[in-house]
């Protein structure tokens, strides 16, 4: 069996040090903006993705148009799951980000 053709996706072009230098800035902004609506850093910084998850969940995000990783796309399981499988084949270093959230949607059944 041949192996799949990677999944195309918006920023597939983008050098892997720019996409985690924008999920950086985003995750500093989501804490701000939390910490500033008066919950504990304590609290809000382990329940955030790593940078490379929010790599991930950006391009997730992109590629449908969604603004958030928690927006339905009327995908199943097995076409999100094959989805991510292309982001790792484009950026194998975020093999382990993608991996990771494989395993969370999964125990889930649904989105990461």
């Amino acid at each position: 069996m041949a192996e799949p053709s990677p999944v195309r996706f918006r920023g597939a072009g983008r050098s892997l040090e720019v996409l985690r230098a924008e999920a950086h800035d985003e995750l500093r902004t989501l804490i701000e903006l939390r910490c500033r609506a008066g919950e504990d850093p304590w609290e809000v910084i382990p329940d955030l993705p790593s940078v490379d998850e929010q790599v991930v969940i950006s391009l997730r995000a992109d590629s449908f148009g969604h603004a958030g990783a928690g927006a339905e796309t009327g995908l199943a399981l097995d076409a999100e799951l094959e989805f991510l499988r292309g982001i790792a084949l484009w950026h194998p270093e975020l093999s382990r980000a993608v991996w990771s959230l494989m395993g969370r949607l999964e125990d889930v059944g649904g989105r990461p």
